[in-house]
């Protein structure tokens, strides 16, 4: 009996979702299911129009790389059709493809050099034009696609610039005496210094270049924004040269207020020129899922509430909330909260991110959440049914790798089931 009014249920929510959840809490009443049965199934149905993504990242360009001798058009097209159609299969509605990860580019640029992840070497032509064939493969295939970019990220690991292409605009700054700050080495690699204007007009070039030559439906930034400094060198390494000329030292502002202020230029200019050339496109980014740590006065300098509570910076935030609910202080549940409280004004959506890649390992702070994320398949079900609950506008899970593993094979399946 109980089995024939949840089916009476779904089929009355579904044609009463766009009316809201209060109506459909009476439907739900009105065949016969009451209480918190009737609570619990509104407040775990997705959205109608529920962002449901999955990351493409730059290593899964090597991935193709490594299963075909014949690196072409065709098939790149091929593989790309191929993950198109896991992630649907799965329920989701959006790809989201790494398309500069090392200030280098995974399409036809007249500012960056093409990608090594492509052609395998940065600067080599691979012959055809990767996120072209992504957004056909992505729209004949019913889902949106966004162009996801690292703003600052050159280099990880090297600080040879003699690696990088000699058509790579880093490379060519370095040498000039006049622009050599524009990027600078920290730990062990390169990065675009955030207090110059001319990175910043790179950057936002580059996002330019994106909306107006391919039919992207989104531009989306990660977490990789200023390195993380300790309290010995906050106030000297890395651009602190630019903040003492700065009028801001000179006004008595501190260096982290400066610091903030130079990502909110770029990330202000960014979602400005890409209104401009087309209102439609969105404009979001992935900052890490701890609060505490992006105001932080040694790491990051994302300042979250601003972009939270303004029509001016984002269309969408998407923290990285890649922790268990058993996690010894950054519980899943309590993270969200937090985000969910700091969005208040609903100025922007928020989608959560969601670690696919932890969905049947042995990883984790501590034995509970290890043993959660190895042996729990319900961990990302459930993580979505919470989110659900606290009103979150959708989702992204990182990423296609792990969407497709063996290890997270029945995590997956069961995530499955809620996204559909």
């Amino acid at each position: 009996m109980l089995m024939k009014k949840c089916k009476i249920v779904m089929t009355i929510l579904l044609t009463c979702l766009l009316l809201g959840n209060t109506f459909g809490s009476v439907a739900v009443k009105a065949a016969g299911v009451s209480g918190n049965q009737a609570e619990q199934t509104v407040e775990t149905m997705a959205k109608a129009d529920e962002y449901k993504a999955f990351w493409f990242s730059y290593y899964d360009y090597d991935a193709y790389r490594a299963k075909y001798k014949k690196r072409n058009a065709s098939t790149f097209k091929k593989y790309f059709t191929q993950v198109v159609k896991k992630g649907k299969s799965i329920g989701m509605n959006c790809v989201i493809v790494h398309v500069r990860p090392f200030g280098d580019a995974m399409y036809k640029s007249k500012y960056f050099p093409w990608s090594k992840c492509i052609s395998g070497k940065q600067g080599k032509n691979p012959g055809y034009d990767p996120l072209k064939i992504m957004t056909s493969v992505a729209h004949a295939n019913g889902i949106k696609i966004e162009a996801w970019i690292n703003p600052y990220r050159v280099a990880a690991g090297s600080t040879n610039y003699n690696k990088l292409s000699s058509k790579n605009p880093a490379r060519k700054w370095h040498k000039n005496k006049k622009t050599r700050r524009n990027v600078l080495a920290y730990k062990g690699s390169l990065y675009y210094n955030p207090a110059k204007a001319q990175v910043r007009k790179l950057i936002v070039n580059g996002v330019k270049e994106i909306v107006q030559n391919y039919d992207v439906d989104g531009i989306h930034m990660d977490d990789y924004f200023y390195p993380t400094f300790s309290s010995s060198n906050v106030n000297s390494a890395f651009d602190a040269k630019e903040y003492r000329a700065s009028t801001m030292a000179k006004s008595k502002k501190s260096i982290v207020t400066f610091r903030r202020q130079q990502v909110n230029i770029l990330v202000k200019d960014i979602h400005s020129a890409v209104k401009a050339i087309n209102p439609n496109v969105t404009f979001g980014i992935s900052p890490a899922g701890n609060i505490d740590n992006l105001t932080s006065r040694y790491s990051y300098y994302v300042d979250i509430n601003k972009w939270l509570n303004s029509s001016d910076y984002v269309d969408y935030i998407c923290p990285q909330i890649y922790w268990g609910f058993k996690h010894p202080y950054a519980k899943f549940d309590k993270v969200t909260n937090r985000w969910m409280k700091a969005a208040k004004s609903k100025k922007v959506k928020v989608y959560i991110g969601i670690a696919v890649y932890r969905a049947g390992h042995n990883t984790g702070a501590g034995s509970r959440e290890r043993r959660e994320w190895k042996s729990d398949a319900n961990v990302l079900k459930k993580q979505v049914q919470y989110a659900r609950k606290k009103g979150c506008d959708g989702f992204a899970f990182f990423d296609y790798q792990d969407l497709k593993s063996r290890t997270s094979a029945k995590a997956v399946k069961r995530l499955k089931k809620v996204l559909k």
